[in-house]
């Protein structure tokens, strides 16, 4: 448990310095983000980039996603973990120890 907390600590750390990093070589080289980001070139392409992703969601990915989300995610998989968390919690078997074979 100690350890799970330990890595998460230290991915953290290392995205943080990464950013830091990041911003350093960008203003080493005289690059100004907000200027990028917010000039009209940028936002047109901003602009004409979400347009193609909402089409592609909306006309292609928007259905088979919230099916998947909806009927395998939510009703197969979460409730199955939630309900054995519950059983853990409580030190109840798990379905996998209800299910596993028995030694004769």
């Amino acid at each position: 448990m100690r350890t799970l907390h330990y890595q998460k600590q230290s991915g953290l750390v290392k995205l943080i310095l990464l950013v830091i990093f990041v911003i350093l070589v960008l203003s080493y080289f005289s690059i100004d983000v907000r200027g990028i980001v917010e000039s009209e070139q940028s936002q047109k392409n901003f602009t004409y980039v979400w347009g193609w992703v909402v089409f592609v969601w909306d006309r292609y990915l928007g259905e088979p996603v919230r099916y998947v989300w909806n009927n395998i995610v939510v009703n197969l998989l979460w409730e199955s973990f939630v309900s054995n968390l519950e059983r853990i919690k409580r030190g109840a078997p798990n379905d996998f120890e209800l299910m596993a074979p028995q030694a004769p």
